[in-house]
């Protein structure tokens, strides 16, 4: 089925073909043309699968036919919902890339940079506004935003935002709201609470599942091996290194841990970076772009990375330590596996993460293989060296520097509008309305 086929205007499909795409994803599919029809939506869609255009592409559609609603250029048209930085600045990037043609404006905003350049964004004016809720909610409260006239509203990842700890601030946001208007709920996992957000947000939504509810993609082959704590390190050294895996995304449960398993993958000659909530905006850039330029061969992270990361035909995945919420399991390995291309997810699981192991199958609803340990000899390290603590877990390509990313954002998450704290004043780089 060509893109053609769904009801889209000339202008979006030359953006369409001017990134590549020729026919739809399953998501794409069904909810380009529902979307169209104005009709809410509740999307059970899991990473990689295109679900971003399938919101996007309609959107820029209806917004460009309908006359204005509000009379203020304070006044964006669409709202777009994102528990992350990272993913607010990708959904903006996307927005930008297939309203090429369109007269249209996208901004997005999040939290951890300065307050007044996004203040200055507003003020020339948005029709798309791409948010993180919390400083979503700061810009509001201050009066440099007006959510009087939104005709669609996106939840994207919203089983995420809810985990994050967001819903009181979603409640408030949709406070702000005008009661008329299309709503659209993307999630990769259902939960009681998504049942119960969705009952009280979508009217007659029309349900659209890709994939079999919180499962993990098709295209992902999974495997566990069972090792001690301490041989852990020395197993993905092996790995890594046996299988000349060239491209690994690993996560940690701490940011300690992250920033330790790092600097031991350095002395082991393997060039690595850590990116996680306490990174500078500088260092979280650097590492990010090292790792898609391939100057970093391995990232380690946080949960916060889970979401968000962008990464074309990433083939391996390894949680180093499982997490103790089964979903975080899915959007993990979802970082692989995507727009239909295969990949590897490894676990590393030791004796206190059996009962982590059963709490994830039993979501998944199927055991995972159970891989046997490979012989090898483990290798020992060098010391650390003083400059390893400058900044542990930050590669010497990264920290000069190996490419830019072209956005600003990055994965970080935002605390809720009710639990953050006053920093320091500070004019970090801020992202503009063009995301550049």
């Amino acid at each position: 089925m060509p893109f053609a086929s769904l009801g889209l205007t000339a202008d979006l499909l030359r953006a369409i073909a001017a990134q590549g795409y020729t026919s739809p994803t399953s998501i794409q599919s069904q909810a380009i043309p529902t979307i169209l029809e104005g009709r809410d939506v509740l999307a059970g869609a899991q990473t990689g699968t295109g679900k971003t255009a399938a919101f996007a592409l309609p959107m820029l559609q209806l917004l460009e036919a309908r006359p204005r609603r509000g009379k203020s250029r304070l006044q964006p048209r669409a709202l777009v919902l994102t528990p992350t930085r990272e993913l607010a600045a990708q959904v903006a990037e996307s927005f930008l890339a297939y309203g090429e043609h369109s007269r249209l404006r996208t901004t997005v905003i999040f939290g951890g940079v300065g307050f007044e350049p996004q203040r200055q964004t507003l003020r020339r004016g948005v029709d798309v506004l791409v948010a993180t809720p919390g400083r979503l909610l700061d810009h509001a409260g201050q009066g440099t935003v007006d959510l009087s006239a939104i005709e669609i509203l996106v939840l994207d990842e919203a089983d995420r935002m809810l985990d994050m700890g967001f819903i009181h601030d979603i409640r408030k946001v949709l406070a702000l709201l005008p009661k008329e208007r299309q709503n659209l709920l993307f999630s990769a996992t259902y939960s009681a609470d998504i049942k119960r957000l969705a009952d009280g947000l979508l009217n007659n939504p029309a349900l659209i599942e890709v994939a079999r509810r919180n499962s993990a993609a098709e295209t992902v082959a999974q495997q566990v091996y069972r090792v001690d704590k301490a041989g852990k390190r020395d197993l993905l050294i092996h790995l890594i290194e046996d299988g000349q895996w060239f491209q690994v995304l690993v996560f940690t449960r701490t940011k300690h841990g992250a920033n330790r398993l790092s600097e031991q993958l350095q002395r082991a000659g393997i060039e690595a970076a850590a990116i996680h909530g306490n990174k500078s905006q500088g260092a979280r850039t650097r590492a990010l772009a090292g790792f898609k330029d391939g100057s970093v061969r391995v990232l380690v992270a946080t949960d916060i990375a889970a979401r968000g990361l962008d990464i074309e035909r990433l083939p391996h995945v390894v949680n180093y330590e499982l997490p103790n919420v089964p979903e975080d399991y899915v959007h993990r390995i979802g970082r692989t596996g995507r727009a239909g291309e295969s990949g590897l997810a490894v676990s590393l699981v030791d004796r206190e993460e059996q009962g982590f192991l059963k709490d994830i199958q039993r979501l998944l609803k199927r055991d995972i293989e159970v891989v046997p340990l490979p012989a090898f000899t483990p290798r020992k390290l060098p010391a650390a060296t003083p400059a390893s603590g400058r900044d542990a877990g930050e590669s010497g390509n990264a920290r000069h520097g190996a490419g830019r990313h072209r956005n600003n954002a990055q994965p970080q998450g935002e605390a809720p509008a009710r639990a953050r704290k006053r920093r320091p004043r500070r004019r970090p780089r801020q992202a503009s309305d063009n995301v550049r």
